[in-house]
């Protein structure tokens, strides 16, 4: 016979979900263990929600993987904005600098 019959799962049988760490899993019976999961959950989003920096990193990051990858199917226009950009920065400084010594 084959090995594939030993790997069939029963239809009956469910795949484990997976729950985020800002939710409370479903059939907690004790109050206090219920209580306790709802507190934990909600300090989660809490430190989810609030914590800048890491939102801040995780959109830089996000950021920089798009512009390398935009550099690397476009070198030739990522240049250009570099260019544009360097340009752009240099004249708000200077104005700022011309317009503080006038």
């Amino acid at each position: 016979m084959s090995s594939d019959a030993s790997a069939v799962v029963p239809a009956s049988t469910p795949a484990p979900v997976p729950v985020p760490h800002t939710a409370v899993p479903l059939g907690i019976a004790d109050p206090v263990e219920k209580a306790r999961a709802e507190l934990k959950a909600a300090l989660a989003a809490i430190e989810v929600k609030a914590n800048v920096p890491r939102r801040v990193s995780r959109t830089v990051d996000e950021n920089v993987a798009k512009a390398r990858a935009f550099a690397k199917k476009e070198p030739a226009l990522a240049a250009v904005a570099v260019i544009a950009g360097a340009t752009a920065i240099g004249a708000l400084v200077w104005g700022l600098v011309r317009l503080y010594t006038r």
